[in-house]
């Protein structure tokens, strides 16, 4: 099996709540974008929460509109061994340098944990002494969660963290 590695953190110095999702799907990598499976819920999500419509945005417009609202995305895995997309298929994973990343983000908030494999790591989130949440999957794989009730619980933590106007 080929050795999957994840994609570069999307963090500022302005980055004031980082979500974890847990390691890129197949067509994320295949894009090297974030969340670039079309019926993942995650931009929008975004795009209903701060009243921002992507339309023709590209991915690079989209992650600078993230930075400057204080949102940073990564994954809890820097690389693994996996068939497909589904979390439950990731072995032999190594997890990234959260200590790194929140030396690199000074006004660093809080973690939230995008879905049930990425929140399985939360001993090693809550070790920086910052809140953390865990947040419903924006997968098609979460399909028992509806865009409401997702939106929901995502609302919840943007509006802790100061991320919703």
């Amino acid at each position: 099996m080929t050795r999957l590695h994840g994609l570069p953190p999307v963090i500022g110095p302005q980055t004031r709540l980082l979500v974890l999702g847990s390691f890129p799907g197949v067509a994320s990598l295949r894009s090297q974008r974030y969340y670039g499976h079309p019926q993942n819920q995650f931009w929008r999500l975004l795009e209903t929460l701060w009243n921002q419509p992507w339309g023709e945005a590209t991915y690079e417009e989209r992650l600078d509109v993230v930075r400057a609202r204080g949102l940073g995305i990564w994954d809890v895995y820097a690389s693994c061994e996996r068939e497909g997309s589904l979390d439950s298929a990731i072995r032999h994973a190594t997890l990234n340098d959260f200590a790194w990343v929140q030396s690199q983000c000074p006004r660093l908030q809080a973690i939230a944990h995008n879905g049930g494999e990425s929140f399985r790591h939360a001993r090693h989130t809550q070790a920086l002494g910052l809140p953390v949440y865990r947040l419903p999957s924006t997968s098609p794989a979460n399909a028992s969660w509806s865009f409401e009730r997702k939106l929901a619980a995502w609302r919840e933590v943007l509006e802790a963290t100061g991320l919703i106007d």
